[in-house]
């Protein structure tokens, strides 16, 4: 007969429309404002520190919707507005203190049933709502300082290789290498190898209190190479950090000559993203001095657990996280928790060279982490904040070596599975070339992106309601089918979104108002065929059935046409062109599956298998 689906497929598509009403469901419950606060290193959120929280915003009069402690160790409290939100964050902030994490953040409200089930709101970009923004800027002198002790270690094994004695090679605060040679015949010669050698290398000699110095620069092109290298290193570095964060839509592009522009739309732990992204953690592998070590050649390091504890290390750095190929968090036969280090080619031949003639003598594991320290002044009665750079270098480890290490080996004396996890990952995602500081740190929500997306919001009302006019005045009850089929393409169209996790952005808005666009064509093509049909005199159920069938092709090419620029877009564009392209791909899959056979089904259940004359078309 006719125009009747079988039930299998009517069920089939109540099926598919009822799980994406329930997967889009979790959009209508909009998040909280909320500020979260989480503990450092050597700080821990607790119940007291909850009730310190609410004392400090009763106090300042600010009213709360909830305060709750997270099974992270961490603390949320929910506020009514933006407002609120702000004056919260300061609040907290000043009674806690620098020893705590304050951030802005947006708390989920979707109910825990349908957590239960995997449903989840759409994430909103930077430009609608949610998200961190970050500007970071490189330390220049500190990449050309890094560089310059590279260099040191390079020319004192030249200098043996060659047995031209010399009494000490440092690095200048200047930017300069110094080297004191025994005469000046040596420095000479020392002289000539080093400018043979090394083509960035400017050279000038001094005799100092009789004493031969000779004084190395870098030139002007060989500082830009090394600044241009930082910044394209730290790129690479902090985009797989991003990635390792699981973020949708990222944007992490250089401003300027010496700054990072990192953008994380719809992230929501705010405290933890900083954390990740900002941390410039490094390790240094150094054997522990002799007893035969002069104080020049050697440092004396603290251990991170138990600062009492001293260690004496030589300068020179047998091999940094930059050599490092894979790192993974685990736990040793104590249960205690480590990482497994892997090492790359040349990571791997210094370890093995170094350590075959340092049998039975201990190894340092040295974290390093670049830091800012904020000093805040009042000045003309403003309160200005001053951040300034240190660096931090504790031992984490310290162990004997027992044989030749290779490629393969592990730390151990980390403080928590949280820490090995954190530092597994940075390994894994690479090292910094040069420190980077927080210059810029913007939460953005909805009192910047309301705007945008009242308007994104307005503009796909308008054309849908413009849209369903059109059909139902134009099409009468074919354009009253038509207009339920394309209510249920919009669920359909966010229910696949949310599931795919996708960021909508302004852009993304402006494919959800071309879909229904789109949805509509397929109609109207279908609608036009049956109208010509019945002109032509095919009876009523026959000029259905043909309307549909011969339409499907037109249809089927101009939707695959399109959907093949979305995915060139896609593939091509970056930040919010690949949100416009996921959303119109989207949309184009959502709109035949309704154009073709929800309405279909309606049609079906409204005309099919009955005996009619004419139809209102």
């Amino acid at each position: 007969m006719l125009n009747r689906y079988p039930l299998w497929k009517n069920l089939l598509i109540l099926l598919v429309l009822a799980i994406a009403g329930l997967y889009a469901a979790p959009n209508l419950y909009p998040d909280d404002y909320a500020v979260q606060i989480s503990g450092t290193r050597t700080t821990q959120v607790d119940d007291g520190t909850l009730t310190r929280i609410e004392s400090a915003l009763k106090a300042a009069g600010i009213q709360v919707k909830g305060a709750e402690m997270q099974e992270e160790g961490m603390a949320l409290v929910r506020l009514p507005n933006s407002d609120a939100q702000l004056a919260a964050k300061e609040a907290i902030a000043d009674q806690l203190g620098s020893e705590y994490v304050v951030a802005l953040n947006l708390a989920p409200t979707t109910p825990a049933w349908l957590d239960d089930i995997g449903a989840g709101p759409m994430k909103l970009g930077l430009d609608l709502r949610g998200g961190v923004h970050f500007l970071l800027e490189v330390d220049m002198a500190q990449a050309v300082g890094q560089r310059l002790d590279v260099y040191v270690s390079e020319i004192k094994a030249k200098l043996r290789e060659e047995k031209l004695r010399y009494r000490v090679v440092e690095h200048l605060d200047d930017g300069r290498l110094a080297i004191r040679f025994v005469d000046t015949d040596t420095r000479d010669a020392a002289s000539g190898l080093l400018l043979r050698t090394y083509q960035e290398f400017l050279v000038d000699s001094d005799e100092v209190d009789g004493e031969a110095w000779l004084y190395v620069n870098l030139t002007e092109q060989t500082i830009r190479e090394i600044e241009d290298y930082a910044i394209k290193q730290n790129l690479t570095t902090l985009r797989n950090r991003v990635n390792e964060l699981g973020v949708a839509e990222p944007l992490v592009q250089r401003q300027g000559r010496n700054r990072i522009v990192v953008q994380l739309p719809g992230v929501q732990d705010a405290a933890a993203a900083k954390r990740i992204i900002g941390k410039t953690a490094n390790l240094e592998f150094r054997l522990e001095a002799g007893p035969d070590a002069s104080r020049a050649d050697t440092e004396i390091y603290g251990f991170r657990n138990n600062a009492d504890r001293k260690a004496t290390l030589e300068k020179d750095v047998i091999i940094t996280g930059s050599s490092v190929s894979n790192a993974q968090a685990a736990f040793d036969e104590n249960g205690m928790p480590q990482v497994s280090i892997t090492l790359d080619a040349k990571g791997g031949q210094m370890m093995s060279r170094v350590t075959r003639n340092a049998i039975q003598r201990s190894m340092a594991v040295l974290f390093v982490e670049h830091k800012q320290r904020t000093l805040v002044q009042t000045i003309d009665g403003e309160r200005v904040e001053k951040r300034i750079p240190y660096t931090e270098k504790g031992i984490i480890s310290l162990a004997t070596i027992q044989s030749t290490l290779g490629n393969s080996f592990r730390i151990t004396g980390l403080d928590s599975a949280q820490e090995s996890s954190e530092l597994a990952l940075l390994l894994r995602a690479g090292a910094l070339a040069a420190p980077i500081y927080f210059v810029e740190e913007r939460t953005v929500g909805p009192s910047l992106g309301a705007e945008n997306i009242k308007l994104g919001t307005l503009s796909v009302q308008i054309g849908f309601a413009l849209v369903l006019c059109f059909m139902l005045i134009y099409y009468k009850v074919f354009g009253l089918l038509a207009n339920v089929a394309l209510t249920l393409n919009l669920v359909l169209l966010v229910a696949v979104m949310s599931l795919l996790s996708a960021t909508l952005t302004l852009p993304g808005i402006a494919g959800i108002v071309l879909t229904v666009g789109m949805a509509v064509d397929a109609n109207v093509l279908i609608f036009e065929r049956i109208k010509e049909e019945l002109r032509n005199g095919l009876p009523v159920q026959s000029a259905i059935h043909s309307g549909f069938s011969r339409a499907f092709t037109t249809i089927l090419d101009a939707n695959i046409t399109t959907l093949i620029a979305a995915v060139i877009l896609f593939a091509m564009g970056t930040g919010p062109v690949k949100g416009f392209a996921v959303t119109l791909s989207v949309g184009i899959l959502t709109s035949m599956f309704t154009a073709l056979l929800v309405t279909r089904a309606l049609v079906n259940l409204v005309y099919g298998g009955r005996t009619l004359k004419k139809v209102m078309i």
